[in-house]
């Protein structure tokens, strides 16, 4: 198998399901706050240094085999007053923890309100630390350890996942668990999605790093409460007219759990309630929700298939022109071409990178229209629902001299037969690109007969793939 690419660039594209909300809601509102404080880098925790990430310490930096009072204290404030003005504030709605498990293990009384909320507590990872160094069996073996700890602390085991501060393994080491839902460790769609890991689908429900308080302690980021609560509205409000969209809301004790940060997210709130439209919902909720109207499906992906499968099933798009799949199959391909957009341009870029002599093969391999190979039933499947499309199949006699003539004169004038899209067509609109074409010299026909070829070969693939 030739190098494939992991990225998916296409998500669902400009088409996205419609989500269905209940009640008929314009968005679904996933609040989040993340559990960290006591889970942080410190030399109490067995850690190498002291924590250095979103704090109010200005151009913090960890300290080597040091505690930093200031950053220990900062975080202890999230715990002792931000969670309970935050647990305040938002009790009454449904609310999804981050919670770290060594954190949570080190704030019963915190876990105990969580839970009398009936707050949603899923897994933030064994310790609130950098994972993108961190060796694969590590990370796994933390995960495991994460899990058996929230279990001990909580009561239950988590049913959601979000590490945050990841590594490239991580989606794949939590959803090999079997464990989860939901997992969060990606910021690329406004939609929950489906991944395929192994012989798991996994539900991935995308998290946010812009919506998100921890913009209090980078630049740029938010100055006043204000700001926060006017981005957050904004989002809402675009997210509201589109319909059918989810916004995640990610929040920290040590951070909005400020007075004046706190305002910001009131200010939402207030906003949300007053324009309405809004379901405000657990991850859990919404994955269940959306496994319930979106359940995964698996398929044939073209960019997973063997070559032999692969020229099998598009050896036939261009016509006659079997060696056009094989090596758009050695291209790069990813989930970017398992559409039949991404599918059509691979092929196409083989097209456009061929020889002279390759490309002149392409356009001789096409039967003339309505001609000799359509009167004796010799056209491939695709060609003959082609040309029926656009009624070739049932000419007048007038009509089929017609085309006869202009074949000929069409073959003699450029040495290969007239191309076109038939589907995009009538019968009338052919026969008048037919005279048209025709005045063309034969370099810019040439041009234009490979377009045709292109564009049958992209709706031939509509035909069998999304």
């Amino acid at each position: 198998m030739p190098d494939r690419y992991p990225r998916d660039m296409r998500g669902y594209a400009a088409a996205p399901p419609p989500a269905n909300w209940p009640g008929g809601a314009r968005v679904a509102v996933s609040l989040v706050l993340n559990y960290e404080e006591g889970g942080e880098n410190s030399v109490l925790h067995g850690d190498a240094a002291s924590e250095a990430f979103l704090s109010d310490i200005a151009g913090a930096a960890m300290w080597p085999g040091m505690r930093h009072w200031n950053m220990e204290s900062i975080y202890e404030y999230g715990a002792r007053a931000g969670f309970w003005r935050l647990h305040r504030m938002l009790c009454d709605l449904p609310v999804t923890i981050y919670g770290v498990a060594t954190a949570l293990a080190r704030s019963p009384e915190q876990v105990a309100a969580m839970k009398q909320a009936g707050w949603e507590i899923a897994s933030h990872g064994l310790k609130w630390v950098e994972h993108k160094d961190m060796p694969e069996e590590v990370e796994r073996a933390q995960i495991a350890e994460a899990i058996r700890l929230h279990t001990e602390v909580v009561g239950e085991a988590p049913r959601g996942w979000y590490t945050g501060r990841c590594s490239a393994n991580t989606v794949r080491l939590t959803a090999e668990t079997g464990q989860f839902d939901w997992i969060s460790d990606t910021y690329d769609d406004d939609l929950p999605y489906w991944r395929e890991i192994g012989g798991r689908d996994q539900l991935v429900i995308p998290y946010t790093l812009e919506a998100n308080d921890m913009r209090f302690a980078v630049s740029p980021g938010w100055v006043t409460g204000r700001d926060f609560g006017d981005y957050l509205c904004d989002t809402f409000n675009t997210l509201h007219d589109e319909g059918g969209r989810m916004f995640s809301v990610g929040l920290h004790c040590r951070l909005v759990g400020r007075p004046g940060k706190a305002s910001g997210l009131r200010q939402f709130l207030e906003h949300a309630g007053q324009k309405g439209g809004a379901w405000f919902a657990t991850r859990g909720q919404i994955a269940a929700h959306w496994a319930t109207h979106h359940p995964h499906q698996r398929r044939e992906r073209p960019s997973q298939m063997p070559l032999e499968a692969f020229v099998a099933r598009f050896g036939g798009i261009v016509e006659h022109s079997s060696w056009v799949a094989e090596r758009a199959w050695a291209l790069e391909l990813g989930a970017g071409h398992d559409s039949a957009a991404g599918l059509a341009n691979a092929l196409a870029r083989v097209l456009r990178t061929a020889t002279r002599d390759e490309q002149l093969g392409v356009l001789r391999a096409h039967p003339d229209l309505a001609g000799k190979l359509a009167a004796a039933r010799r056209l491939t499947a695709d060609s003959t629902a082609e040309q029926a499309s656009a009624g070739l199949d049932a000419l007048t006699d007038e009509e089929r001299e017609r085309f006869t003539a202009l074949n000929a004169a069409y073959t003699d004038r450029f040495g290969f037969p007239f191309i076109i899209a038939v589907r995009d067509h009538t019968k009338a609109s052919i026969l008048a690109a037919f005279e048209r074409r025709l005045t063309h010299d034969r370099a810019t026909e040439f041009a234009e007969a490979l377009a045709q070829v292109e564009r049958i070969a992209e709706l031939r693939l509509k035909a069998i793939l999304p």
